[in-house]
């Protein structure tokens, strides 16, 4: 058996590369789908709780309540699917572990997740377009 290190990298076929690759940018798509999502969405609670707990503090916010009270709930089942991306893309360009939490913070952290998908798209495409040019000539 072979160590594989940096140097010493396994080839693969060039059929295998191509799948890889175009697997992984699938998961780039969905990611940066839904790192738009889940920021729009967490702006959205964002306001939400300044109604809630701002205005409300001042004023009857009751009225307004029954309108918007199903912001949290949609940001948390959106923030799962986005968990899964994050997941999916993370194991699919074999990132750190460290990348793998800032992707994570990136999604509870207001306008974070717009910065870091502009970020982790220039990456990605870079080590894709690298790996295309190694592989697929």
């Amino acid at each position: 058996m072979t160590v594989s290190t940096p140097q010493t990298a396994p080839e693969i076929s060039a059929e295998a590369a191509a799948t890889a690759i175009r697997k992984a940018r699938g998961a780039m798509a969905r990611y940066r789908f839904m790192a738009l999502v889940t920021g729009v969405m967490l702006l959205i609670l964002c306001v939400e709780l300044g109604i809630k707990y701002g205005a409300g503090a001042l004023t009857d916010v009751d009225g307004v309540m029954p309108f918007i009270a199903w912001v949290p709930f949609a940001h948390g089942w959106i923030y799962v699917a986005y968990l899964v991306t994050v997941a999916d893309l993370w194991s699919k360009m074999r990132w750190g572990f460290g990348r793998l939490i800032t992707m994570v913070i990136a999604g509870v952290v207001p306008v974070m997740s717009f910065v870091l998908e502009k970020k982790i798209h220039a990456e990605a495409e870079a080590k894709l377009a690298a790996l295309e040019t190694r592989y697929l000539g």
